[in-house]
């Protein structure tokens, strides 16, 4: 039998692994758990950065509830987020649909599809689609070639929370490549034993494909509400970080941003980002419950 180290034998062996650790334990307490709740204390308190802040208690919180920008805030974000995200995955599955039928170039492709996911929350991407639909950009000249004279869709309410819909689900790489590989992990026999038995594309689809793949749409799913709710450099450099025209682009992420910034408001800016977390963590937890009735995990033969 080993007699048990003394603790100080013990603690000199662990230095080595605390030393590799130590970059990683001074981003945790130094870059996120200590601002988070610094800005936890900011958000009951009157703090415009410069001068000491003042306990406010809930006022920030309250404040919310009657703040008409505020609340256009979050319907422009909720509905952001309600068609964007579904629209993203579709178009993710198909692609990665098609591209699972073993054609040749696959790699290119692949990549193709993906670099709009490395470059859509790119300020440089953010501009071009604003030129892309500004009252002379490429879409109205397209439109001019049939005919039709379109209008400046960014600088319309009508359309301009659109253009941003639209580049998030152009924005579907990630969850394409994700979607891919688990495509590829659906047993071919089954496929096989069901086309034998004269299911169809659809028919296999939608009793073998898709319950298969429940887990990756569910990840998929949690990941892009999550991203879709922080979306910020898209509205900021479209509408040129007014959330306009008529606060119809005014993202949760840019009032915040304008508040905190703009009108030094750090406490108000601090509720903001606070309930901003509980929102997504609401979701989050909502889709979780939620999961057990609709993924399907096979090695456990359950829903």
């Amino acid at each position: 039998m080993t007699a048990e180290l003394p603790f100080r034998s013990r603690l000199r062996a662990s230095l080595p692994a605390y030393a590799f650790l130590s970059p990683w334990l001074v981003g945790l307490f130094g870059l996120t758990l200590g601002p988070m709740l610094l800005t936890l204390y900011y958000s009951f308190t009157d703090y415009s950065l410069l001068a000491a802040p003042e306990w406010l208690g809930l006022d920030n919180y309250t404040r919310l509830a009657g703040d008409p920008r505020y609340l256009d805030s979050l319907v422009v974000t909720g509905t952001y987020v309600l068609f964007s995200v579904p629209f993203e995955l579709i178009a993710a599955l198909t692609v990665a649909m098609v591209l699972n039928r073993g054609m040749r170039g696959l790699t290119f492709y692949r990549a193709i599809y993906y670099v709009p996911s490395l470059l859509g929350g790119s300020v440089a991407i953010a501009i071009l689609w604003r030129q892309i639909f500004g009252s002379d950009g490429l879409v109205n000249q397209v439109l001019a070639i049939f005919g039709y004279e379109g209008s400046g869709w960014i600088s319309s309410p009508d359309t301009a929370l659109s253009t941003l819909i639209i580049l998030r689900i152009w924005q579907f790489g990630a969850p394409m490549v994700i979607f891919l590989a688990g495509l590829r992990q659906i047993p071919a026999e089954l496929l096989e034993a069901a086309a034998i038995d004269g299911a169809g594309k659809v028919r296999r689809f939608l009793a073998i494909t898709l319950p298969l793949l429940t887990p990756i749409v569910f990840f998929n799913l949690v990941l892009q509400i999550i991203g879709a709710f922080q979306a910020f450099t898209p509205a900021f450099i479209v509408s040129g970080g007014t959330g306009g025209p008529s606060d119809s682009t005014l993202f949760y992420t840019l009032y915040l941003y304008q508040r905190a910034f703009g009108s030094f408001e750090m406490g108000y800016a601090a509720a903001m980002a606070w309930v901003l977390l509980l929102i997504i963590a609401a979701f989050t937890a909502a889709n979780f419950m939620m999961s057990r009735r609709w993924v399907f995990y096979s090695d456990e033969g359950k829903r």
